[in-house]
C-alpha cells in the first residue's frame, strides 16, 4: 500500500493537502469557540440596551403625556377659583387624558372658609366611567404627594402606596403621581394639583417586551425601593440593599448606588444566586431608575449548546477536508476529460463549443491551447460567413422599413392636404357667399341686423383663416426660428398677459364664461417672449371654449419657488387615456371630424418649451381638462 501511495501523484497530493488543512481547521475552530463567549455577551449588552431604550421611550411617553395635561390645565385653577369649578377641572383632566388614572386638587388651609381647614377634590377613572368627589377632611398636608412639591417649590414625580381609601375610590393602590404646586400672583402657595398613574399600569407597559425568556424589568426610586418588580411582595417594602452583604455582594451594592445616583450603564451581578447582566438608566424627569435583568443562563444558552455541536463539527469538517482534497486532485486532471468531450462534440459537427485557454505550461496546457487556437480559426471563418448573411438580412429589413415609412409619409401628406383644403375651403366658401350677397344689392334688401350677422360671420371666418395660416407658418421650424429671433425676451407682467388672453377669448367667443383668478401681485413680472406666451394662452382658452360646455372655464395664475403656472381648467367630456399619449403630436386630432388641423396644442407646447417651460395635462383631474403652462422665474 505504501508503494502504491509513493507511485501515485494524486494520493501524495491528497495526503499533503490533508496534513496542511486539518491542523488549521482544528485551531480555527478552537479560537472561534473561545471567542464566541465574548461575542455573545457583547451582543447581549447591545440587545438589552436596545430593549431598555425602547421601554424607556414608552415610559417617557406616558409620563410626558401626564405632565403636559397637568401643566396645560393647571392655570385654570387661578382663573376659576371656585369649589365647583375645581371639581369640574379635575374631572375634565381625567376625562380628556386616557393615560391618567386620577387627579386631585388640594387647597391650603382656609382657602374656602365654608369648608373649614381642608378642601380637596378628587376624580378617578373606574373602567369606562369617571367618579369625581369632594374628599372627606383629613390631614393630607403631610402626604408625600402634597408635602414634597410644597417643600421643593416645584413640580415633581412621587411614588407611594395608597393604603387608605375612605371614599372607596381606588386606582389599584400603587400610584405614581405628578405633583405641581400652584402659586398666587403674590407667590404664596395656593395648593397642589397631582395627576396619578397606576404603577401596575406602568408595570404592564414596561413588560411589553423582553429580550430573553426569563429577563425582567425592575423600577426603583431614589432610596432603592422597588416600584415595579415581577415579585409583587417586594414592592414598596424592600430595597436593592436589603439583605446584601457588602463584602460578598459588592457588585450588587455598586449596582444599587449607581441606580439611586441616576447613572446609566451595565454590569454583571449575582442576583438570587445566579449571574445576570443588568442594564440600567435613569427615567428622565423623575428620581427613578429602570433596570433590565438578563440571566446568564438565557444569554449563554446557545454558547453551552456549542459543546454538543463541536465534536460532530470536527468529524464533519475532517470529512469535508478529505472530500475537498479528492476534488482538488480530480480537478488537476479534469482538463483532459473536458478537452476529450469537446473534441468529440466538434467532430460531431457542433461548432458552438468553447475551449478556454489554459495558463498551465505543461503538456496538458499546451495541448488545450493548440485546440483552442484551431477552434478559434474555424469559428472566425464561420463567423465571417454568418456576419455577411446577417448584414444582408439587416439591409433588407431597412429597405422594408424605409418603404413602409415612405408609404406612411405619402398617406399622411395626402390626409394633411385634404384636411387643410377642407379647413380652408369651408370658411372661404362662407366669405365668398356672403360677399356675393352683399354685392348683389339690386336683388336683395338686407336689414341692419342681417348685415351685422353677416359681418360678424365673415369676421369670424376671416380670423379662422388667419389662425390656420399662422399655425401653418408656426409649424415650420424655419418660420419659428425667424419669429423668435425677431422678438427678444422682455419683462412681462403675468397678470396683464393673462387678462389680455381672457379679453381676447371673450371677444372671439362671446358665449364662453371665463372665471379668472390670480395668486400673484399685479407687478409680478418674468423675462419671456410676450408674443409666444400670448399665443400659447390663447390656444389653451380656445380649446376650453371648443371642447367644453363653455360655462365653467377657470383661468388661474399662481407661482412656486421656481416657476409661474398658468392653469386653464374646463368642464367637459375630457380626453380619454388612450388619446393622452398622442395629444401633443403634430397633425393629430382626438376627433377626426372636429374643426382644426391638429396643430394648436403641439404648437403651444413647442412655444412653451422654447421659452424654457412646458405645457402638461393634469391627469388627476377628471371633470374635464386641466392644462398647466409652466415657465421658469428666471
Amino acid at each position: 500500500m505504501m508503494n502504491s501511495i509513493h507511485k501515485s501523484f494524486s494520493a501524495k497530493l491528497t495526503i499533503a493537502i490533508l496534513l496542511l488543512a486539518a491542523p488549521i481547521f482544528v485551531i480555527s475552530l478552537g479560537v472561534l469557540y473561545t471567542q464566541s463567549r465574548h461575542m455573545i455577551r457583547s451582543e447581549a449588552v447591545g440587545r438589552a440596551n436596545t430593549v431598555l431604550n425602547a421601554t424607556m421611550q414608552r415610559i417617557t411617553l406616558n409620563l410626558t403625556t401626564i405632565e403636559t395635561a397637568t401643566n396645560t390645565d393647571s392655570w385654570l385653577i387661578l382663573q376659576e377659583l371656585q369649589p365647583d369649578a375645581l371639581l369640574q377641572l379635575s374631572h375634565r383632566i381625567v376625562f380628556l387624558n386616557p393615560h391618567i388614572g386620577g387627579c386631585s386638587i388640594s387647597m391650603e388651609p382656609g382657602v374656602f372658609p365654608q369648608y373649614g381647614r381642608y378642601y380637596s377634590v378628587y376624580s378617578v377613572r373606574q373602567g369606562d366611567s369617571i367618579a369625581s368627589v369632594v374628599e372627606q377632611q383629613y390631614e393630607y398636608f403631610e402626604r408625600v404627594w402634597y408635602k414634597q412639591p410644597r417643600d421643593l417649590g416645584k413640580s415633581c414625580w412621587v411614588a407611594f402606596y395608597d393604603d387608605t381609601d375612605s371614599l372607596e375610590l381606588s386606582i389599584e393602590g400603587l400610584v405614581a403621581s405628578y405633583c405641581k404646586p400652584i402659586y398666587r400672583d403674590d407667590h404664596s402657595l395656593l395648593g397642589v394639583i397631582s395627576t396619578d398613574l397606576s404603577l401596575l399600569h406602568l408595570s404592564r407597559v414596561i413588560a411589553q417586551e423582553k429580550p430573553y425568556p426569563h429577563s425582567y424589568f425592575m423600577l426603583v426610586d431614589q432610596d432603592g425601593r422597588y416600584l415595579t418588580h415581577p415579585d409583587s411582595t417586594l414592592l414598596f417594602t424592600h430595597t436593592l440593599f436589603d439583605g446584601v452583604d457588602p463584602r460578598s455582594q459588592s457588585d450588587l451594592v455598586a449596582l444599587g448606588h449607581d441606580m439611586t445616583a441616576g447613572h446609566k450603564g451595565s454590569m454583571n451581578v449575582q442576583l438570587d444566586g445566579a449571574t445576570s447582566l443588568v442594564c440600567y438608566a435613569p427615567v428622565p424627569g423623575t428620581p427613578w431608575s429602570l433596570a433590565l435583568v438578563c440571566p446568564d443562563s438565557d444569554i449563554l444558552e446557545g454558547y453551552h449548546q456549542q459543546t454538543y455541536i463541536l465534536v460532530p463539527l470536527l468529524l464533519v469538517g475532517l470529512f469535508v477536508i478529505l472530500l475537498i482534497c479528492h476534488r482538488v486532485v480530480a480537478h488537476a486532471i479534469n482538463p483532459l476529460h473536458q478537452l476529450l468531450d469537446k473534441t468529440q462534440s466538434i467532430a460531431a459537427g457542433n461548432m458552438e463549443v468553447h475551449i478556454p485557454r489554459s495558463q498551465r505550461q505543461d503538456a496538458v496546457g499546451q495541448l488545450q491551447n493548440s485546440f483552442a487556437t484551431m477552434l478559434q480559426a474555424l469559428n472566425f471563418h464561420i463567423g465571417s460567413v454568418r456576419y455577411t448573411t446577417e448584414q444582408a438580412e439587416h439591409c433588407n429589413q431597412q429597405l422594408v422599413e424605409a418603404t413602409r415609412l415612405a408609404q406612411e409619409g405619402e398617406q399622411q401628406k395626402t390626409v394633411f392636404i385634404q384636411n387643410v383644403s377642407h379647413q380652408i375651403r369651408t370658411p372661404l366658401n362662407i366669405l365668398m357667399g356672403f360677399a356675393q350677397i352683399i354685392g348683389d344689392a339690386s336683388h336683395t334688401t338686407l336689414t341692419d341686423d342681417e348685415l351685422q350677422t353677416i359681418t360678424a360671420t365673415m369676421d369670424h371666418n376671416s380670423k379662422l383663416l388667419n389662425r390656420i395660416v399662422k399655425m401653418l407658418f408656426d409649424s415650420s421650424d424655419t418660420g419659428l426660428s425667424q419669429e423668435l429671433n425677431s422678438h427678444q425676451h422682455d419683462l412681462v407682467a403675468c397678470n396683464d398677459v393673462a387678462r389680455e388672453a381672457v379679453s381676447y377669448a371673450r371677444r372671439h367667443h362671446p358665449l364662453m364664461t371665463v372665471h379668472f383668478s390670480t395668486d400673484v401681485a399685479d407687478d409680478f413680472c418674468i423675462y419671456t417672449n410676450r408674443l409666444y406666451l400670448m399665443r400659447s394662452l390663447r390656444e389653451l382658452l380656445y380649446n376650453a371654449a371648443k371642447y367644453s360646455d363653455g360655462q365653467h372655464v377657470l383661468f388661474q395664475v399662481s407661482r412656486t419657488d421656481t416657476t409661474v403656472r398658468f392653469v386653464v381648467e374646463d368642464t367637459g367630456k375630457g380626453i380619454s387615456a388612450a388619446d393622452r399619449q398622442r395629444l401633443f403630436n403634430f397633425f393629430m386630432k382626438v376627433d377626426d371630424l372636429s374643426e382644426g388641423l391638429g396643430l394648436g396644442l403641439p404648437l403651444a407646447k413647442r412655444h412653451a418649451q422654447n421659452l424654457g417651460g412646458d405645457i402638461v395635462l393634469d391627469e388627476d383631474y377628471h371633470d374635464g381638462c386641466r392644462f398647466i403652462l409652466k415657465l421658469p422665474l428666471s
